[in-house]
């Protein structure tokens, strides 16, 4: 039957139910909102992207460069990963209850569509760097022109993959010749390593900030709409059920985790030299590490979603053996590995509510760094110390109020708007 609300037919089902989540996917979400924090709070404390101190000194270098080995450029395509995973798990779950094609296509365009709404809200009042409104756009051409394409369309994703492989290498070499045939240079002629300016991050008031936010939010929104390709190779991982099951692709997952973080680390370094002052570049040189760094962000986002993967499959096989132990009545009462369990569920709780948490990290941004609110960037001995450490609180808080949300069975509160708008009163 149509409700009310909705015009979606009679086959079309309403949202996921808790049952048939799979940790995978959940505890991936959940660990990714981490990785955001550490690079979107950097941001913040410094008015710039990535997030970069002008003068890094002590330990704030190693830091940095930790960061550009494994956090910026390597977080938000993994954001796209799972987007894209979400969107072949949902039309699978319509599928399998019967809606037509029309059907599942017309509930995953309403859903992009009030997702480019929430995007557009979150980018013009929080956060400039929103990728909601970006990932709405995507997720609706995603749906229209790739989402049902025949197997012979996925096949490129491989290739893909090994493209970037290749670039990497090439890249690499690149920069090692420019590096010994003079690429370094001393203080006074190094370039540095390439910002963009926040200004709405310094804006004196709120309203002066959703005034700069205007014209930052479209701008950086085009900069993402690229991202459909990673979107495309996180659907490829979906119609695998990649993540779903990873037992059936350990290969897979222990050569991408150990291949893709190795890759992003190691195409990271010059970058994050650079940025922590310990490498002297020129201009040329400068320009080649930051295209290299961009370019092995996607191996490296590939390389965490592989190691959730692997995460997931370790702790189900622990648990399957703990049930099977207290069954025959060989299991031991509490222990470390149940509050490591515990933990985990409260990482994947907020997983599942991955949509509130990423947005509640935008609200303590600005209450955190805003010039009229608590300004810490101004008041804080070590911005780069007081960026991760607020992200690391801030994530935290997120992970109990998320772990209390599923204690009493209720979704986040953005993820419960959304469902209404998408699904209408079910």
């Amino acid at each position: 039957m149509t409700t009310a609300g909705t015009d979606v037919e009679t086959h079309a089902r309403g949202p996921v139910r808790r049952a048939e989540r799979a940790l995978a996917p959940d505890l991936a979400r959940g660990g990714m909102l981490l990785l955001i924090a550490l690079a979107n709070s950097a941001g913040y404390f410094f008015a710039n992207a990535p997030g970069l101190d002008p003068a890094p000194h002590g330990a704030e270098r190693p830091w940095i460069v930790v960061l550009f080995l494994f956090v910026h450029s390597r977080a938000f395509p993994l954001f796209a990963f799972l987007f894209g995973y979400g969107l072949v798990q949902l039309a699978a779950r319509q599928d399998a209850a019967g809606a037509s094609p029309r059907e599942v296509r017309r509930i995953l365009v309403r859903r992009n569509a009030w997702l480019l709404a929430f995007g557009a809200a979150h980018g013009l009042l929080l956060n400039a760097g929103d990728f909601l409104g970006a990932y709405g756009l995507v997720g609706i051409a995603f749906t229209l022109l790739l989402l049902r394409r025949s197997e012979r369309v996925y096949r490129f994703v491989p290739v893909l993959l090994a493209l970037e492989l290749a670039a990497a290498l090439v890249l690499s070499v690149l920069v090692a010749v420019r590096l010994l045939s003079g690429g370094l240079v001393s203080a006074a002629d190094s370039a540095g390593a390439q910002t963009s300016p926040m200004p709405s991050v310094l804006a004196p008031t709120f309203l002066d900030g959703v005034a700069a936010r205007l014209g930052e939010w479209p701008a950086h929104t085009a900069t993402v709409l690229p991202f459909i390709l990673f979107v495309w190779i996180g659907a490829w991982a979906g119609r695998r059920r990649i993540l779903e099951e990873p037992g059936r692709h350990l290969t897979l997952l222990r050569r991408g985790a150990v291949g893709g973080l190795t890759i992003g680390a190691v195409g990271g370094l010059p970058m994050g030299l650079l940025a922590a002052g310990w490498l002297r570049l020129d201009a040329g040189t400068a320009g080649l590490v930051t295209v290299l760094y961009n370019n092995t962000g996607t191996l490296g986002a590939v390389g965490w979603t592989c190691l959730f993967g692997l995460l997931a499959h370790r702790i189900a096989r622990a648990r399957a053996a703990a049930d099977a132990g207290r069954a025959d009545g060989s299991g031991s009462g509490p222990s470390s590995a149940t509050v490591r369990g515990r933990f985990v569920d409260a990482v994947a709780a907020l997983g599942r509510r991955s949509l509130s948490g990423y947005l509640v990290q935008s609200v303590a941004w600005v209450v955190l760094t805003a010039p009229f609110l608590l300004d810490l960037p101004r008041h804080a001995p070590s911005p780069t110390f007081a960026a991760a450490g607020s992200a690391i609180a801030v994530w935290g808080l997120t992970v109990v109020g998320a772990a209390a949300l599923e204690r009493r069975g209720n979704r986040g509160p953005a993820e419960t708007l959304l469902r209404r708008l998408t699904y209408g009163r079910r």
